[in-house]
């Protein structure tokens, strides 16, 4: 009897040992089930960003290239810009340059020298009317009155050399001076009077007084013509190259709408 009350109380004990680690582990098993399973969702949620961010990596790496490769063709194009309108000065220049030297050697009269100072004239209105659009007529008006005097005889030709001087020393300043004036310009058909911001002899950005906004193009056929900008972004950029000339900033960054592209 004792025997089988103990070989009872030892098999009751074994049982009672069984639902405890049961009750014990079971609930555990199972928390960690759920937390793996939330580790493996959040793990998920992670992938996909780390997915999504990636692609949007790559998105911005090929804007980053394209705009870079775009930004090489302007500079190209500002370069080349920027040569064709040294090699006009300096064929204006070499004009002057022979001529001067030849009015210096002179063994000829003045009336010998009149008409080859003429066709040098001829030459830089040909220049100034259809370059760059910048107080066209004034610059035309000062050429004129230097080819009137000479025709009529008002100024000496070897004085008439040194006045032709000046004025190709006044288009060389131009080509390297930054800064606001106004003229006359024509746009839309009509003429308005604008502020103008000069840069160089490359870019001629405008504003008027019924503010708008826009630059001088230059179209395939090589004539100038100003147009307006209609992007809001252009016409900020704008307007913030006329903030920094008139506080006579002239030297800095400044990204600007490109007049030579089409």
């Amino acid at each position: 009897m004792n025997e089988f009350m103990l070989k009872y109380s030892w098999i009751s004990f074994i049982r009672m040992l069984v639902l405890f680690l049961a009750a014990w582990f079971i609930p555990v098993a199972v928390a960690k089930a759920s937390s793996l399973e939330n580790l493996a969702q959040s793990l998920t949620k992670i992938r996909g960003e780390v997915e999504a961010l990636q692609t949007e990596l790559d998105l911005e790496k090929e804007k980053h290239a394209s705009r870079i490769t775009s930004l090489s063709s302007q500079l190209a194009d500002l370069s080349v810009e920027e040569r064709r309108q040294k090699t006009a000065i300096e064929k204006l220049e070499h004009s002057l340059a022979k001529l001067s030297e030849a009015s210096l050697q002179a063994e000829q009269s003045g009336e010998q020298l009149k008409p080859i100072l003429l066709k040098v004239l001829a030459a830089y209105k040909h220049y100034v009317l259809t370059g760059f659009p910048f107080k066209i007529e004034d610059r035309i008006k000062a050429i004129n009155t230097l080819e009137d005097n000479l025709t009529n005889q008002l100024v000496d030709p070897n004085k008439a050399v040194n006045q032709a001087w000046a004025l190709i020393e006044d288009e060389i300043r131009l080509s390297k001076e930054n800064g606001l004036y106004q003229q006359t310009i024509s746009l839309d058909g009509e003429k308005v009077l604008a502020d103008v911001a000069k840069l160089g002899t490359v870019f001629l950005f405008f504003q008027t007084r019924d503010n708008r906004a826009g630059m001088a193009r230059k179209s395939e056929n090589g004539a100038w013509k100003f147009e307006a900008a209609s992007a809001t972004g252009d016409i900020q950029r704008i307007a913030k190259l006329f903030d920094a000339l008139k506080k006579q900033i002239r030297q800095g960054y400044f990204e600007l709408p490109n007049p030579l592209s089409q």
